[in-house]
């Protein structure tokens, strides 16, 4: 296979770097593009009411591959394979974004400490020819987490822009006692699901 390029929709630095991870071993270039000025990537993730957290990441993710692939159109791009990806945080089936604020973040910590929860992460794949998806579903246990700790952490900004007000590659993995499914899909992109439809989609793609 010949050196291709990839394209990534977001600015995610752990999606990038997790996607590096799959790009680099299949000779591939990654990246990074954004969308049409004109439209709003938060507007993107807009929850629809009574939406189920795995429908919730497989919309999302779908609209973002959507929403760059017609910019790029409109803008007379190169179309190389664009990948999108998704991920939310769930307990029972209450879908948890990204926290408002200060007090938001401290109720989510809240809701999760001591409990096991779910986190779903989509990845899409756009090309010329097709757009495919894959869901990774894992689980995390918290530990209970103390006010302090709680209060501490999100002075340290780390919770916000992500999903259940946590990163499991920051501080909040010294409170996670166990997971269960993908650590990478947990971090917003899952290896193994992510390389196989990169090596379908790539089969079958020649620009």
């Amino acid at each position: 296979m010949t050196a291709k390029t990839l394209l990534l929709a977001s600015q995610s630095p752990r999606r990038l770097q997790l996607l590096l991870q799959v790009a680099q071993p299949l000779g591939l270039c990654v990246q990074t593009c954004g969308f049409d000025p004109s439209i709003d990537p938060e507007s993107l993730e807009a929850q629809v009411p009574d939406e189920s957290p795995k429908a919730y990441v497989v919309r999302v993710t779908q609209n973002k591959a959507r929403a760059a692939w017609a910019s790029r159109v409109s803008l007379g791009l190169p179309l190389h394979p664009l990948v999108t990806g998704d991920t939310t945080v769930s307990l029972n089936e209450e879908i948890f974004g990204k926290p408002r604020d200060e007090a938001h973040a401290a109720a989510m910590l809240n809701r999760l400490s001591g409990r096991t929860h779910s986190v779903y992460t989509a990845v899409g794949i756009h090309t010329a020819a097709s757009y495919q998806w894959a869901l990774s579903h894992s689980s995390v246990t918290f530990a209970d987490l103390p006010q302090d700790w709680i209060h501490w952490v999100i002075k340290t900004g780390e919770p916000f822009g992500k999903a259940g007000a946590y990163a499991i590659q920051g501080h909040a993995g010294m409170m996670i006692q166990s997971i269960k499914g993908s650590p990478s899909g947990i971090m917003g992109l899952p290896l193994f699901e992510t390389t196989q439809l990169l090596k379908a989609a790539l089969a079958t793609h020649h620009g």
